[in-house]
């Protein structure tokens, strides 16, 4: 019997028992005594006709519930990691430039937005083929196309015929998701794919009644369909209009400001140079509207635009049968690039790139280093590894205190004494 199958069975126990899918795919078999003023006490998602708005939530809630059945996102968080030296930034792992350049962070969210014919769904299917060549599981969720012609781009991008039988999962929803399909959604996320591509956002909100232009409605839909798609630890990038004036256009995508300000992965614009077709070759710049981990602009060109120029997406469909379709890296053209904003993005793509050195320095040293000692350990120009420590120190990953004939000591918080 499967999950479905389970929660069918159980919802008709009645009342005796929850039958609610739990966040690990399976189906709550606990009694009514587990629930208190009607709320239940254990881990659960509730269907999106329920979601409750924070104020209801708290209104309704027992002030006695159990503290240690919840998920206490409230509680302070431990920091350590932020000040020891041993925090990892979040890199860009997922899908690839032609360059090897990453694209997507995994566990986070990003979006893809554009004019209609722009490039979106070519630019998700090269992410989505390079993972199945990985040997990795992908989850499409597509609001606005079929199968046929989403499978029918990837085999004609040279997609292996059992890689996409086995690992890509194609969903096509055509109702608001319930607590059933919370159950078939688990089913598939329990498979642990890289990457999850959610195309037609605004399409999907209306499904559910939701409004594009209200943030309250933008919250919802990202907290209640896309969360569980990026807390299975995937890269989640949903694909997304843009208003057609581009003069009113901005870093948005169609709809509330929360669809930007809600993201915590990368939003690209892609802007079409070369229309897309069949026996013709396309072309899309692709820019960075919003980078929240900071790892993909040093991987880009400054522009006239005011956005870093991140690839050019080209599809050439020229041979019958055949596309290729490429994330091809940018080459630097003087019209287009301030040769000032240009030289300093790569100086500092090099202080970036100079940080872990410096921290590897003071934790293998056996004691607290002068500034002078850092530059006689650490290769690269001085002026950018002396950015490199400032930087560092800004941040709060290192700390200095006096040293012996006036120079300053630098080590990591809570760190080796100089003794």
């Amino acid at each position: 019997m499967n999950d479905a199958d389970a929660f069918v069975q159980a919802l008709s126990r009645g009342a005796e028992h929850c039958a609610h899918p739990t966040r690990d795919g399976g189906v709550c078999g606990l009694t009514e005594p587990t629930h208190r003023d009607g709320m239940l006490s254990h881990d659960f998602l509730l269907p999106l006709s329920a979601e409750p708005w924070p104020e209801e939530a708290a209104a309704d809630r027992s002030a006695q519930e159990a503290p240690q059945q919840s998920r206490r996102s409230w509680r302070a968080q431990d920091l350590s990691e932020l000040v020891n030296g041993t925090f990892k930034p979040a890199l860009p792992t997922v899908g690839a430039r032609a360059d090897g350049v990453g694209v997507l962070y995994p566990g986070r969210m990003s979006t893809v937005a554009a004019e209609s014919e722009a490039g979106k769904t070519w630019f998700a299917l090269v992410l989505v083929l390079q993972e199945l060549n990985r040997g990795n599981h992908v989850v499409y969720m597509d609001f606005e196309d079929e199968a046929a012609g989403v499978v029918g781009r990837l085999l004609s991008m040279g997609a292996n015929i059992d890689d996409v039988l086995e690992r890509f999962h194609y969903i096509r929803p055509e109702e608001p998701l319930s607590a059933v399909d919370l159950v078939d959604l688990a089913a598939v996320l329990q498979l642990g794919p890289t990457l999850a591509v959610v195309d037609g956002v605004t399409e999907g909100m209306s499904l559910h009644g939701l409004n594009i232009n209200d943030n309250k409605d933008v919250a919802v839909f990202g907290r209640r369909v896309l969360r569980p798609l990026q807390d299975a630890g995937p890269a989640v990038v949903t694909l997304d209009h843009v208003v057609k004036s581009a003069d009113n256009r901005g870093r948005y995508a169609i709809g509330g400001v929360h669809k930007l300000n809600g993201l915590n992965g990368v939003m690209y614009l892609l802007e079409n140079v070369k229309p897309f077709g069949l026996g013709v070759k396309g072309r899309s710049i692709v820019r960075i509207a919003k980078d929240r981990p900071g790892q993909l602009r040093k991987e880009s060109l400054p522009h006239k635009s005011g956005l870093f120029w991140f690839a050019d997406l080209v599809v050439d469909a020229t041979e019958p049968g055949l596309v290729e379709a490429v994330l091809y890296a940018p080459i630097a053209q003087a019209e287009d690039v301030d040769p000032e904003e240009q030289k300093e993005a790569e100086a500092q793509a090099r202080v970036d790139a100079a940080k872990p050195r410096v921290l590897r320095a003071i934790q293998t040293a056996k004691r607290p280093l002068s500034g002078r000692e850092i530059l006689e350990r650490v290769p690269g120009k001085q002026a950018e590894v002396r950015r490199a420590v400032a930087a560092l120190v800004d941040e709060g990953r290192l700390v200095t205190k006096p040293g012996p004939r006036g120079a300053t000591l630098h080590d990591l918080p809570g760190g080796k004494s100089d003794g």
